[in-house]
């Protein structure tokens, strides 16, 4: 029981350590290439600087790279975390693919929840003399707060199952617990214990996602 105990922990403080590693870093992709996508959109899909040639190419990539499995992707992003980590097995490799793997759906999730502001919001700023800029970040931003909140929310549970994946390959935490003590040694009281882990993460996530939003929206 105390072995068990000592496994589940560590392989949980790993998994965390990829979750928040990695949600900080692919907000810190996508954040900013979702904000060029709403922005740059067609005035009548509520862009504020109008770039179809620039928004056309940047969803193409964006979508390219959702297309891909996460399992594939991470075995393609393998050199990059060599050179920049020095190694491509672990968890701190793992959180490479992880963000590159998450930037996309998170760009995604950025852009539509901009494009829910009221255009009349953002017409009115613009009247008011405000720059592009501070549209974005005084008017956008803060207005899409309650649907950023969410997004973010479910960028963080697909991260939890993108780890576990990552697990099946070297990455660590509840997923290589569960593969290599769990399945490959035929311990199912492991299996059982990283499963019961996973989803009691999943669900604080969700009730503290859940939790911020509804108060966000009190404050509107």
């Amino acid at each position: 029981m105390n072995q068990l105990m000592t496994l589940v922990t560590s392989a949980t403080v790993e998994t965390l350590e990829m979750v928040v590693f990695s949600t900080i870093f692919s907000l810190a992709l996508g954040l900013p290439l979702g904000v060029l996508l709403c922005i740059t959109a067609a005035e009548s899909q509520g862009g504020i600087i109008p770039h179809p040639v620039l928004n056309q190419v940047l969803g193409r990539i964006v979508n390219v790279l959702r297309s891909f499995p996460f399992i594939i992707l991470m075995i393609v992003l393998f050199p990059l975390s060599r050179i920049i980590l020095g190694t491509s097995i672990g968890t701190k490799a793992a959180i490479v693919p992880l963000s590159i793997a998450a930037a996309p759906f998170v760009a995604r999730v950025i852009e539509s929840a901009l494009k829910e502001v009221d255009t009349g919001v953002v017409l009115a700023a613009k009247s008011m003399g405000s720059t592009n800029w501070q549209i974005i970040y005084k008017v956008l931003i803060p207005e899409a707060m309650p649907s950023l909140v969410a997004g973010i929310t479910l960028t963080i549970i697909n991260l939890i199952g993108y780890s576990a994946m990552a697990g099946a390959i070297g990455g660590g935490g509840l997923g290589d617990l569960a593969i290599r003590y769990g399945y490959q040694r035929f311990r199912a009281d492991v299996m059982v214990a990283s499963v019961i882990v996973i989803l009691i993460l999943v669900e604080v996530v969700q009730v503290l996602g859940d939790k911020m939003v509804a108060r966000l929206m009190k404050k509107r």
